[in-house]
């Protein structure tokens, strides 16, 4: 937030103090204090549907005027314009040198890392090193799709539904490691930078990531996450695609005139491009580690390998792209995975909070026993 505040002109909240965990009055987690900012509504609300909760997930107002729509988007295109404009030799999490100097230090804690941790049973010891940066565009996504065979394998429950399900499911992440290390999911010409700053919702996610995910249009434009698109995957996005691209446009038209942005700098060409070769769901299967099964075999599979005669028998005609040592890991995992069924137990990961917690609850045990002693 500090680069953003130094380097940009998005209007950020100015932040107060922020610490450790230690560092807190009573020593719960670490804890960052902001100002507040004043507001109306927020985007999500004006957007959305009037009546449709966030527990639906929500839903762009298909009565929403044009003008108004043009004006909530362009606002939005705006910043992501912002966004892209400063630029790193290496992927990863920003750390600040001195009062002038900024510098990627450490890999990336993005909202998809942080909810395989949270959500879907991923020790923490499986994310890359700390210390990891990333010096080229495709070991990235390369990375992320060692990352997701980890969360395959140490989810354990609900991770698959059957022996075949989970074959589907182990192929799709190998075949798409493979593309990943034979840097065929990113653009050649940048693959080794410049990287660029991403925002993800929350300030607290925002790293250096491969310029490739400031060209993919953003998936918010319907609100839903495009696995959850009403009308199916295949469909629903063009017609406000369109809309975006255009308030980008004249973004980038006024920050040229203005001297704040160079004409091989817009986003509005490759976002449109990235859509229509397919590059977008590349990006978006790589952010959202949940949907990648949906996408991949809809959308990246066909595309990389050819169509089949039945999409979803898919994996079984990729069976033949696995090595034997990939099918013999293959096996191995399905064997494990039906095992853990049959228990369901509850495992997880705790954190150094939790751990704290279990020792304090340890201590306070040992002094009642001690005290029935006496």
């Amino acid at each position: 937030m500090r680069f953003l505040a130094d380097r940009t002109s998005i209007p950020v909240p100015f932040i107060i103090h922020s610490g450790t965990k230690k560092e807190s009055p009573l020593q719960l987690s670490p804890f960052i204090i902001i100002d507040y900012i004043d507001h109306e509504t927020k985007m999500y609300d004006a957007l959305n549907t009037p009546g449709c909760s966030i527990e639906e997930g929500g839903i762009l107002d298909l009565n929403i005027g044009e003008d108004k729509l043009e004006m909530l988007y362009g606002q939005l295109a705006d910043i992501l314009l912002r966004l892209s404009t400063p630029s790193f030799p290496h992927i990863g999490s920003l750390s600040q040198i001195d009062d002038f100097v900024w510098k990627v230090a450490r890999r990336s804690l993005s909202m998809n890392m942080n909810g395989l941790v949270q959500l879907g049973g991923l020790p923490r010891s499986k994310l890359p090193d700390l210390h990891t940066k990333f010096n080229t565009a495709s070991s990235y996504p390369e990375a992320l799709a060692d990352l997701n065979i980890e969360h395959l394998t140490h989810q354990r429950n609900d991770a698959v539904e059957s022996a075949d399900d989970c074959r589907r499911k182990f192929v799709a992440w190998k075949l798409f490691r493979r593309l990943a290390k034979d840097k065929r999911l990113t653009n050649p010409s940048l693959e080794k930078g410049p990287f660029k700053i991403v925002g993800v919702v929350d300030w607290e996610f925002t790293y250096a990531a491969p310029a490739e995910r400031s060209y993919s249009p953003p998936w918010w434009l319907l609100i839903e996450k495009p696995e959850y698109w009403s009308k199916g995957i295949e469909t629903g996005r063009e017609y406000r695609l369109k809309t975006f691209l255009k308030v980008m446009k004249d973004c980038e038209d006024i920050a040229i005139q203005q001297g704040s942005l160079r004409e091989e700098q817009r986003l509005s060409g490759p976002m449109g491009q990235s859509w229509e070769n397919g590059d977008f769901w590349i990006m978006n299967a790589v952010l959202h580690s949940f949907a990648f099964d949906t996408v991949y075999w809809q959308k990246i599979d066909p595309r990389f390998f050819g169509p089949t005669e039945n999409p979803e028998g898919a994996w079984k005609e990729r069976l033949n792209l696995l090595d034997e040592e990939e099918k013999y890991e293959m096996e191995q995992l399905v064997a494990r995975k039906l095992k853990e069924m049959e228990t369901s137990a509850l495992v997880w990961d705790p954190n150094e909070y939790t751990l704290a917690f279990r020792e304090q609850l340890k201590r306070q045990r040992e002094e009642v026993d001690e005290t029935y002693i006496i």
